[in-house]
């Protein structure tokens, strides 16, 4: 049991960091390009939520 918790935090972040880069990539071309932005926040919230949802479904 002492390889599960790495692997559990490698899984976490494989299903979170890809929301997480969009979710700042939106945030920063807010101003710029804010039609672009809102569909990056909005699809970094999906993510979000699927990630959570596998990510659930593994650690369940």
């Amino acid at each position: 049991m002492d390889g599960i918790l790495p692997l559990i935090i490698i899984i976490y972040l494989v299903c979170h960091i890809p929301a997480i880069v969009m979710l700042a990539l939106g945030l920063t071309k807010l101003k710029t390009k804010p039609e672009t932005a809102k569909k990056l926040l909005i699809a970094a919230g999906i993510y979000f939520l699927i990630g959570a949802g596998i990510c659930g479904a593994i650690l369940k």
